[in-house]
């Protein structure tokens, strides 16, 4: 564990709800997603600029998450954004922490990263900030923890709630990403952006897997404003739009 003060760690929020508890067990647990989606896939591990993975309970998405996690290489960086799923904090909310705990260690935050991303967000106007209450209670990064360090022990990170912006705000976020990391010492070489969401919530299978196709169908364009106008005029209830939206 790391020797940073108590105040500098973000201690786990739903460990033991989410996800085991015990490190010997969430290790074995996520190995245990991971390991078989290797051999279906169609080539090794590849070089993305970004990933998009589901942040529910490892029993609903775990799975799902292994394969997206086992099929990319994870980078020396990553750049985590989540929906606010309790409301509280900026909109931009950017971890002021040294790490974030789980059961299988501390994962560091690359602070000179977050530094440079709150400065791109400012000088666009966005409402963003370092900023510790949002993160407190906030389970949709938390739960990507175990899944980069199971495949990077030396992972970094940058967490990033995102909540609460319109169109404009979210691409614009985006930008403000591109140009911090294209700022860095090595650019876009070892840093990935990682966009946890699930996808449509609450109706029948049949309608969420209809649903779920009109927005992947959006994202693939590669084009944020589709994606966002997609999700809202269909009126699904993706709670990641936002992130991936700037991803």
């Amino acid at each position: 564990m790391s020797g940073a003060p108590a105040s500098e760690i973000r201690s786990p929020a739903v460990a033991g709800r989410f996800y085991p508890a015990r490190a010997a067990e969430l290790a074995a647990e996520v190995a245990g997603f991971l390991a078989p989606a290797a051999p279906r896939a169609a080539a090794p591990p590849r070089r993305v600029l970004g990933l998009m993975a589901p942040h529910a309970g490892y029993v609903y998405s775990g799975a799902t998450a292994g394969r997206g996690f086992a099929a990319v290489e994870i980078p020396p960086r990553v750049i985590i954004l989540c929906p606010n799923h309790t409301g509280r904090g900026p909109c931009i909310a950017v971890a002021p922490h040294h790490a974030f705990r789980i059961p299988t260690g501390d994962v560091p935050i690359d602070a000179a990263l977050a530094d440079a991303i709150l400065a791109a967000c400012r000088r666009r106007g966005l409402p963003a900030a370092a900023d510790r209450q949002a993160h407190a209670g906030e389970h949709a990064i938390e739960v990507m923890l175990p899944f980069l360090q199971g495949r990077r022990t030396d992972v970094c990170i940058v967490p990033i709630v995102v909540g609460g912006l319109g169109e404009a705000e979210a691409i614009a976020l985006g930008e403000a990403l591109a140009e911090a990391i294209a700022a860095s010492p090595s650019g876009d070489a070892d840093t990935m952006v990682l966009a946890s969401s699930d996808m449509n919530h609450y109706l029948d299978d049949a309608e969420t897997r209809r649903r779920d196709r009109v927005a992947l169908a959006a994202v693939m364009t590669g084009e944020p404003e589709r994606l966002y106008r997609t999700v809202h005029d269909h009126q699904v209830s993706m709670c990641g739009v936002l992130p991936m939206t700037a991803l």
